[in-house]
């Protein structure tokens, strides 16, 4: 035991006299979180939006101030001429046109379908897909505004409100905020970058300096250096996990309502993936730049995109769902979000957990077991 502590001890002495690395371990952290929480944001709202109005009456301005004051839209320039439009569309001023063609209160007030065309810029689909939806949204509610007031005062007013009537209930986000689904996220991607690379890249500079050889020649036993080597990083870990839940508090306003414990527990196991990682890749690279390079485009980026952090995995080909069962970070994503937004416990999160757990020990043994071939 004395040992291990010696070589804790070692590698914390080694991090202070990095004066980079703390601003990394500490610091960078907090500041990725903050900007990924306000930049990694699915809300759409102020949708660069041109307006073609040619009808020019009350009612079109009325349907425009509907898009207008929506929030969704925000108007760039009004003109006449439709081929106005595509120099804004062209040029990226704009992603959505709203063009209301002349005679379009004419029909209304005649008592047939007026037309009006939305154009979207397709080049950004998250974009256009939600201005169309909200324009949609719009145009519909103002098509039921004018039907009921053109039978106002006919008496079919109580048999155009009979129908469906739905009435919607958002547990746990009843905002919809992205920001809520994503920070808890956020603290997994944080989790694996720091533990993950830092192990990985402080085994690697011992390698290229040669003080892994002399560490070798000494009576230490090889599980002492693997734990030694880790275990330090493993209290960065925590510390950087207290860290991100304080900011995620207070900063965002995104109260864990689950239990604090089970999701520090739960964190640990994670860590068992990221540290195996980490020493996994040490096992393969022999400078400091493949193991940067190892770890970001062959663990980081498949964990990134394909975990569910921020495409639905539901909406990716069958096959790559398959594939999404062997990445860690989905798991650990359920649970933290589980723990984060709904406030369940382990009765609901423990095929997760298990499936972390089993993932983490397979890994790290993976990685022990080639680095004590290293070693030898």
């Amino acid at each position: 035991m004395r040992t291990i502590l010696h070589i804790i001890r070692k590698e914390f002495l080694q991090i202070r006299r990095d004066r980079r690395m703390l601003p990394i371990i500490f610091v960078a952290p907090i500041i990725q979180l903050v900007i990924l929480g306000y930049a990694a944001n699915l809300d759409v709202r102020d949708i660069p939006t041109i307006v073609c109005d040619m009808d020019r009456s009350s009612d079109s301005r009325m349907l425009v101030e509907k898009f207008v004051n929506s929030g969704y839209f925000d108007t760039q320039s009004f003109v006449t001429d439709i081929r106005d439009i595509d120099r804004f569309i062209d040029n990226g001023s704009a992603q959505i046109a709203i063009v209301i063609p002349r005679g379009f209160s004419d029909d209304l007030k005649a008592g047939r379908s007026a037309s009006l065309q939305v154009i979207a810029d397709g080049s950004d689909a998250l974009l256009g897909t939600q201005g169309l939806s909200h324009a949609t949204s719009i145009v519909a509610n103002q098509s039921v505004s004018i039907a009921l007031k053109r039978i106002s005062g006919t008496g079919l007013e109580k048999l155009a409100a009979s129908g469906v009537s739905q009435r919607l209930r958002i547990w746990y986000n009843p905002e919809l905020k992205s920001k809520n689904f994503m920070v808890p996220g956020i603290l997994g991607l944080l989790l694996m970058l720091t533990t993950m690379v830092l192990t990985s890249l402080a085994i690697v500079k011992e390698k290229e300096i040669g003080t892994i050889e002399q560490l070798v020649v000494t009576p230490i036993k090889p599980y002492q250096l693997i734990i030694g080597k880790l275990m330090p990083f493993t209290i960065i870990g925590i510390v950087d996990i207290v860290l991100i839940l304080t900011v995620a508090s207070f900063w965002f306003n995104i109260p864990v309502k689950g239990s604090i414990a089970l999701l520090f527990v739960l964190c640990i196991v994670f860590l068992l993936t990221t540290l195996g990682l980490g020493l996994l890749v040490s096992t393969v690279s022999k400078t400091q730049q493949q193991a940067m390079i190892t770890s970001v485009f062959f663990v980081m980026m498949p964990m990134i995109f394909l975990s569910g952090f921020t495409f639905p995995i539901e909406n990716m080909p069958d096959v790559i769902q398959w594939y999404t069962y062997l990445l860690p970070l989905r798991y650990f994503f359920v649970i933290v979000r589980g723990i984060f937004l709904k406030g369940v416990g382990f009765a609901e999160l423990w095929p997760q957990a298990l499936a972390l757990f089993v993932f983490g020990v397979a890994i790290l043994s993976l990685a022990v077991s080639r680095f004590q071939k290293k070693l030898g």
